[in-house]
């Protein structure tokens, strides 16, 4: 059986030491399904601890933190994309890390592969309103744009009641149906994954 690797991408709006972060919380319970998968997981970037220069290459010149975020990503099997839900829509932080990965296109190998090809990418939304399906909608299709892989069943998420103010971290374990679909989620991603890896996309 391949060995699996998982790295997570946290689009919170919250820098590392502010209050805690519910989207951290569900990549968490992501990787908890993962590791049932024997999927290795590496460890989570806060993209908000990190300067991302706007642009849609790969390396916006000095003092770019993603040249070095695209590089541990590109070095996994699994990408967990994890994004909070504002006004209705994935975070401005999540929206800048798909357009850096726009320069995929223009970095194909000899076969027409993108450097994302046969990797696999699953979405973990959380937030206090609608915007789930819609967010899973765009992000899949940036991804898969870019070259990812989605699986069936690819997004783990929970959006709390309209206007009120509970947020999924204020749970003491997560509601049944968000820990069976995290379950469904894991176990989809690293079946795929494992048929890309040990088969990977042919190319043109």
């Amino acid at each position: 059986m391949s060995k699996l690797t998982a790295i997570a991408l946290n689009a919170t709006l919250k820098p590392t030491g502010e209050e805690g972060s519910s989207t951290d919380l569900m990549i968490q319970l992501l990787k908890e399904k993962f590791a049932g998968h024997e999927v290795e997981f590496s460890e989570t970037i806060r993209l908000a601890d990190h300067d991302i220069k706007p642009g849609v290459t790969s390396d916006e010149g000095q003092g770019d933190a993603w040249p070095a975020i695209r590089e541990k990503i590109l070095a996994h099997d699994i990408l967990i994309f994890g994004t909070p839900i504002w006004l209705g829509q994935m975070s401005s932080i999540a929206k800048r890390a798909l357009e850096r990965m726009d320069a995929f296109l223009g970095e194909t190998d000899d076969e027409g592969r993108m450097p994302s090809y046969s990797k696999v990418a699953v979405a973990a939304i959380v937030g206090n309103e609608d915007g789930a399906h819609s967010i899973s909608a765009d992000l899949f299709q940036a991804l898969n744009d870019t070259g990812w892989t989605i699986p069936a069943a690819a997004a783990c998420y929970w959006v709390g009641e309209a206007m009120q103010s509970k947020d999924f971290k204020d749970f003491s374990k997560p509601p049944e149906k968000v820990d069976q679909t995290a379950g469904m989620v894991a176990g989809n991603a690293a079946h795929l994954a494992r048929i890309l890896k040990d088969t990977p996309y042919p190319g043109a």
